[in-house]
């Protein structure tokens, strides 16, 4: 027994079994954070805190923190005999609250480190790096009417509308020194407002703590923390609480792919590469200046899956959004040649993290078959949401970056050579039922100078809206989930900038907020009719009925439900002209009404359009036996659908 300051450090005290051990050190432990890193415990009647770290090259290891004045040696930890690599001890009298990080000196080279926990689930607020000794356990969930039916929610064949945000900078309070709002103020203002805009989930980017805030989260320190910078984690789980309370999914992007270079962390974190490689050709990031994980350690692939499975259990996350897929699949990726090392078959696949990458879906869907595993993956990596016993890598969802460069480019060109680009609209649905698709316009398109979507589209204010307008009906009505970054709703200017708000000043506009309304209206047409979600990644929910109109830059076709008198049918032209007496072929007889025009005035469009009912004739177009006649707004997108009611 070792003391300081009425803190003494007891021995023989584990929250580990052999069978803990066993599975960690196969690369199959998936919670780990039940006994890694800091717990409160109660042992011979003695309240205080187990401490417990992997550093399996350390020759010493001791906890340093505000209990001990941060004392180097005064509370060394014991490494366990069954060669696990594990250090750990109980600290009698330590308290929640308390910081502190792990003091190291590795058995090579003299090299000392203080540490964060690597299983902290909170730290100190950066640039401070200390972790808190924290428990999870005080929070009573109120969300059990939404776990009981988000199996529903999460599906695919459910409307699946996803808002993309950056916490810190959506909304702040410029009147408080430009202030981020905290979980708890978000619990209210963005509630309010996804549901005023008929969003069915939220994705949040990166909330797992990390140093800088140019990062945007994505060079992570801190797996298993909730980012201090907006709260305690108990102020995050009530953020996600009410969202599920108001019917909103939470998704969060997740990295595996890298880490922060930041010395408090991971790196080189007992004195050796333990969670990265040694070769700079396989551990260090060139594009991101960031460390990369070692996949074929075990110990790794158990640290990472645990994290995800953190995120769902402890603060009942719906769906994880796995950032970097491609870097994680391909040696080669941002390398050039002599810069990376083949496998032993002389390819550039990442043998090991394609094994990982498996391994994780089939854990956490085995253990939470109801939630959303999303792959941004950039590459034709086949068969990345089939599932793992068929060769697939067992993701549900995958972003549809081809489909979403495709129709930025093709938007971004005047309409007078669009017709000469026409393939980048057809393009996507050759390879649109190939895997289980979203559609993102995502925040990496409104960022490095790229320019806000906005704008992105030619011509003058007027049509610069309309091109927008034409490209939200289109991207809604196209086969896949929807993903839309945080101020494209209301058509922000400028790029966005994580250092500053959001210009929602811009609403006082009617353009603007025409278009906010828009988006609106959209996301509760999605949700409400079948026909434009049912199946969103099955060929039978998708037929062309004119995908060859280069020339009037026209495309038409139908989103199928299960039942034909819920097909809607989507007429998009991106031509600046109107188009009078347009002809579109349909299949049934009857009258057809106009659900959906991103012209209306009621969204400040030109409100160019077809008013009342229009009625097929027996004229064969298109191959389909009757034709509707229509006026098609110039930069417009039609939704249509027979009007049952009229035709029975």
């Amino acid at each position: 027994m070792n003391t300081i300051q009425n803190y003494p450090i007891m021995y023989g005290v584990s929250r580990l079994s052999e069978l803990d051990v066993y599975l960690f050190k196969q690369g199959n432990h998936t919670k780990l954070y039940d006994k890694l890193g800091s717990h409160a415990m109660e042992h011979e009647g003695k309240s205080g805190i187990y401490f417990a770290v992997w550093a399996p090259n350390a020759a010493r290891v001791s906890v340093r923190g505000d209990f001990n004045h941060y004392h180097t040696d005064a509370h060394p930890l014991k490494l366990r005999e069954d060669e696990s690599g594990i250090w750990e001890g109980f600290i009698v009298g330590v308290e929640q609250g308390v910081t502190y990080k792990y003091h190291i000196h590795s058995k090579f080279h003299n090299i000392v480190h203080d540490k964060s926990d690597p299983f902290g689930f909170y730290a100190e607020e950066p640039p401070k790096s200390a972790s808190r000794v924290w428990s999870l356990e005080n929070y009573e969930w109120d969300d059990h009417g939404w776990m009981d039916v988000r199996h529903g929610h999460n599906a695919h064949n459910a409307p699946i509308s996803v808002y993309e945000m950056h916490v810190g900078s959506w909304k702040r309070k410029v009147e408080e020194d430009n202030r981020f709002l905290t979980y708890r103020e978000l619990a209210v203002e963005l509630v309010g407002y996804l549901k005023e805009m008929n969003y069915t989930h939220v994705e949040f980017m990166p909330l797992t703590e990390y140093p800088f805030f140019g990062s945007w989260g994505y060079q992570v320190v801190g797996y298993f923390a909730a980012t201090a910078r907006f709260g305690t984690p108990q102020d995050l789980m009530y953020l996600i609480d009410t969202l599920h309370q108001n019917g909103i999914g939470v998704i969060m992007d997740w990295v595996p792919s890298h880490f922060a270079v930041d010395m408090h962390g991971l790196i080189n974190f007992d004195g050796t590469a333990l969670y990265e490689h040694d070769d700079p050709r396989q551990g260090y990031h060139p594009e991101w200046g960031s460390i990369i994980f070692n996949y074929g350690r075990n110990e790794v692939q158990s640290f990472l899956i645990s994290s995800a499975m953190f995120w769902l259990d402890k603060y009942h996350i719906d769906g994880i959004r796995v950032d970097g897929v491609a870097s994680i699949l391909y040696l080669n990726y941002a390398r050039e040649e002599g810069e990376w090392i083949p496998n032993k078959y002389g390819g550039n696949e990442n043998l090991e993290a394609i094994e990982f990458l498996k391994k994780l879906n089939v854990s956490v869907y085995r253990e939470f078959s109801d939630i959303l595993m999303i792959a941004e993956e950039s590459t034709a990596y086949p068969m990345v949401t089939r599932p793992v016993d068929i060769g697939g890598l067992g993701f549900g969802f995958k972003w549809n970056m081809g489909w979403m460069h495709d129709s930025l480019k093709y938007m971004s060109r005047d309409p007078i050579y669009r017709q000469h680009h026409h393939h980048q609209l057809t393009f996507s649905m050759w390879y649109g039922f190939d895997e289980n698709f979203m559609l993102p316009l995502s925040h990496d398109e409104v960022v490095h100078m790229k320019g806000s979507l906005i704008n992105k589209m030619p011509g003058d204010i007027n049509q610069k809206f309309a091109h927008l307008r034409s490209l939200y009906g289109y991207m809604m009505a196209h086969p896949g989930k929807k993903l839309l970054f945080m101020g494209g709703e209301i058509a922000q200017f400028a790029e966005w900038s994580f250092e500053r708000s959001l210009d929602w000043h811009l609403l006082g506009y009617p353009l603007h907020s025409g278009l906010q309304k828009m988006v609106s209206d959209l996301n509760a047409l999605y949700s409400r009719e079948r026909a434009l979600h049912l199946f969103d990644e099955k060929r039978e929910g998708f037929e062309w009925i004119d995908d060859r109109d280069y020339g009037h830059n026209c495309i038409s076709f139908i989103r199928k439900s299960d039942i034909p008198e819920e097909n809607v049918y989507v007429v998009c032209n991106f031509a600046d002209h109107t188009r009078e007496n347009y002809c579109l072929g349909v299949p049934y007889e009857g009258e057809y009404t106009e659900i959906f025009n991103s012209q209306s005035h009621y969204y400040e469009g030109w409100n160019i359009g077809n008013t009342g009912s229009l009625k097929s004739e027996e004229r064969v177009m298109h191959g389909r036996p009757y034709t509707l006649t229509l006026t098609l707004p110039p930069l417009g997108v039609l939704y249509l659908k027979r009007d049952v009611d009229k035709n029975n």
